[in-house]
């Protein structure tokens, strides 16, 4: 069995992204709405956040009873992924402590990017380092993610290393 839970927008307008800024929507696999701290197929809830250059709000979470005993061993009677899958469905990011072969393969097939954590950590400092990267330079596969996929211009570089030449 699984639930969601979501957040009803308030009357009053909510500080959220600048005009034109689309927020990243992330899953966290955690146990108890805090830590970053549950394997993909061991997780009882995923907390869902869209995450922005200046900020984040909580969306939803998806709690399930039904899970895997985190032992690298499955149920083959009853699938337990699918059903998590898809209540991620429009995430474009999901951090997780660890997740298997399989999962990842689903994962990845719904056009979500799994990302591997070595060690808990507060949910709070998870979304920082996500609104770090969205103001840095984020890696290509974000890049790709956020449609900024630019090629690189090395025109300046070209420039520069001809003016140095010339001296």
């Amino acid at each position: 069995m699984s639930r969601t839970l979501r957040v009803i927008e308030a009357d009053e307008p909510i500080d959220g992204p600048a005009p034109g800024e689309t927020p990243l929507r992330i899953a966290i696999a955690t146990n108890d709405m805090e830590y970053l701290g549950a394997h993909f197929g061991s997780a009882r809830t995923f907390a869902v956040y869209d995450v922005w250059k200046t900020g984040h709000r909580f969306v939803e979470a998806h709690a399930f009873d039904n899970v895997t005993k985190q032992k690298g061993k499955h149920d083959d009677q009853d699938d337990k992924i699918t059903p998590k899958v898809e209540a991620l469905t429009g995430c474009a990011l999901l951090f997780a402590l660890a997740i298997g072969g399989p999962s990842a393969a689903k994962i990845v097939k719904a056009g979500i990017h799994p990302i591997k954590r070595k060690d808990p950590e507060p949910i709070e400092a998870v979304l920082e380092q996500v609104q770090v990267m969205l103001n840095g330079t984020p890696p290509p596969f974000l890049r790709k993610i956020l449609g900024t996929v630019q090629k690189p211009d090395f025109t300046e570089d070209y420039d520069d290393y001809q003016a140095e030449e010339t001296v």
